[in-house]
């Protein structure tokens, strides 16, 4: 049996969680510990512990959060309606949110400034959606599913838009449009879709890899979007079997059994020292060194937060 090892890249952290992660990291140094975090900053348990470890203090709601206190705002985004209660309260905010989500939020403010009723693609209950929504609660509609298009029931057909969460499968994403538009031929597109690059190129990468691979193993979180939706991506693709794991002390030794071929990647909120440690584990059961296969290059970066920036240049 000749086994084999082939790592997807790009994988792991994308520009929008490394800005996250980093705001609370320079927050914790500019301000000292507590920085309260409204929600996972990124969906990623390990990252959540670590910045914990650091004196971050993670809260649901903003009612946790003492008077007067720092707290940041996730990479998911908020509603105008959390940033109301943050003013009333006298918080001082630093909002991580991701720009390709605000960019989302921008275009739900415009769709609706326009009397468009938005049809917005994406899961209930995800942070994401949360917060998008609440730029226009009265004006937007969820779809979470290209099966629920029939039932969608609009106001006026010749006035309807459509976004998307940008941390979808784009195959069903895509999927859902078609539908959608069929049945509002009228439908109106943002201007580029909202799918996020960095969820686009993993899901491309895990395609290029699944394809003949016996096994997948996705390294990332439960309740991260994007890295459930590699191992659905995976399947669809060819992979004979796919599992999610938070790091290999996850992994079943059962789903080696037989596997000559294993693909690795994680999903976009991911360290890759948990990556390594996947592939520690598989060298430490025969298989041979990983052999990396690369899509493309990701050079994009983001800026920090306004308020941290001019903080910290103050302080020199």
């Amino acid at each position: 049996m000749t086994k084999s090892v082939v790592v997807a890249a790009p994988r792991g952290y994308c520009a929008g969680v490394d800005r996250a992660v980093v705001t609370v990291e320079k927050a914790l140094d500019l301000y000292g510990p507590p920085v309260y975090v409204r929600k996972q900053i990124v969906h990623n348990r390990h990252v959540v512990e670590d910045l914990e470890a650091r004196g971050a203090i993670f809260v649901e709601e903003l009612e946790e959060v003492p008077e007067g206190s720092t707290v940041v705002f996730s990479a998911h985004g908020v509603s105008p309606a959390v940033h109301a209660e943050a003013a009333d309260r006298q918080l001082k905010t630093i909002d991580a949110t991701c720009p390709l989500v605000t960019k989302v939020h921008n275009e739900a403010k415009r769709f609706a400034n326009e009397g468009h009723q938005i049809l917005l693609i994406g899961h209930a209950g995800h942070e994401e959606v949360e917060g998008t929504m609440g730029e226009a609660p009265d004006r937007t509609i969820l779809v979470e599913h290209p099966d629920d298009v029939a039932g969608v029931e609009v106001e006026d057909p010749s006035k309807v838009a459509w976004l998307s969460q940008t941390t979808l499968s784009v195959d069903e994403t895509w999927e859902t449009v078609g539908k959608l538009r069929e049945k509002f031929p009228l439908l109106v597109s943002p201007p580029s879709d909202d799918i996020c690059y960095a969820t686009q190129n993993r899901q491309q990468a895990v395609k290029q890899i699944a394809a003949d691979a016996d096994l997948v193993i996705v390294v990332g979180s439960r309740n991260s979007s994007n890295s459930v939706r590699l191992v659905e991506v995976a399947l669809e693709a060819g992979a004979k079997a796919s599992h999610r794991v938070d790091n290999a002390g996850e992994i079943d030794e059962a789903w080696l059994e037989g596997v000559e071929k294993v693909g690795v990647t994680s999903g976009a909120s991911v360290p890759d020292d948990l990556v390594q440690g996947v592939l520690r584990y598989l060298e430490q059961r025969g298989y041979p060194q990983a052999v990396e296969e690369r899509l493309t290059e990701e050079n994009l970066t983001f800026s920090l937060p306004p308020e941290l920036r001019k903080d910290l240049k103050a302080r020199g």
